[in-house]
C-alpha cells in the first residue's frame, strides 16, 4: 500500500543514499563533466535548523520515492515563506503512467508546507524528464523558466 508521509532527513539519509546514484543516471545534466558528490553536511545542518522538507513515498515501507526541499524566507519578500524543490524522484517501476503515487508525494509535501506556514511553492523539472502536467494538476502554473550551459574546462 502507497503512502507518503513527512520524515527527518537526518535520521533517513542513508536510506535515501542507496537511490541517489539511479536518481543521477535518469536525470542529472552533464553527468559526464560533473560527479555526484553530495554535500551532505550542509544538508544536515539546514535539516537541524529545521529548514528541510523531507516526504518519502513508500509502498509497504519501503521506500520507492521522495520530495526533499528548502524552507526559507524568500530572498526578496522576507514576509513570504518559501519551499524551494531541491529533489524528488519515483523510483521508475512505481510510474507505470499513473500518477497516484507522486500526486500522494505532492499533495503531502503542500500540506506539511502549509502547516509549517509556508507561502510559495517553487517546483521544476528536468526539460528531457517533464512533469509539467503532474504540477498544472496540482494547481501550479508556469511562472519562470532556468537555463544552462557548462562552461567548465
Amino acid at each position: 500500500m502507497l503512502s507518503a508521509c513527512v520524515e527527518n532527513l537526518t535520521g533517513g539519509l542513508e536510506e535515501l543514499k542507496e537511490h541517489f546514484q539511479a536518481h543521477y543516471l535518469e536525470l542529472a545534466n552533464y553527468r559526464d563533466k560533473i560527479p555526484l558528490d553530495p554535500i551532505y553536511p550542509v544538508y544536515l545542518e539546514r535539516d537541524a535548523a529545521g529548514q528541510v522538507l523531507y516526504v518519502a513515498l513508500r509502498d509497504d515501507g519501503k521506500l520507492i520515492g521522495y520530495f526533499v526541499g528548502f524552507v526559507s524566507p524568500q530572498i526578496h519578500y522576507k514576509s513570504c515563506l518559501t519551499l524551494t524543490q531541491d529533489i524528488f524522484f519515483i523510483n521508475p517501476t512505481y510510474r507505470n503512467g499513473s500518477p497516484k503515487g507522486a500526486l500522494m508525494l505532492f499533495r503531502a509535501v503542500e500540506a506539511e508546507a502549509r502547516r509549517r506556514g509556508v507561502h510559495k511553492l517553487y517546483y521544476g523539472c528536468k526539460t528531457h524528464r517533464e512533469t509539467s502536467a503532474l504540477f498544472e494538476r496540482l494547481g501550479m502554473e508556469e511562472t519562470e523558466r532556468m537555463f544552462s550551459k557548462w562552461i567548465g574546462d
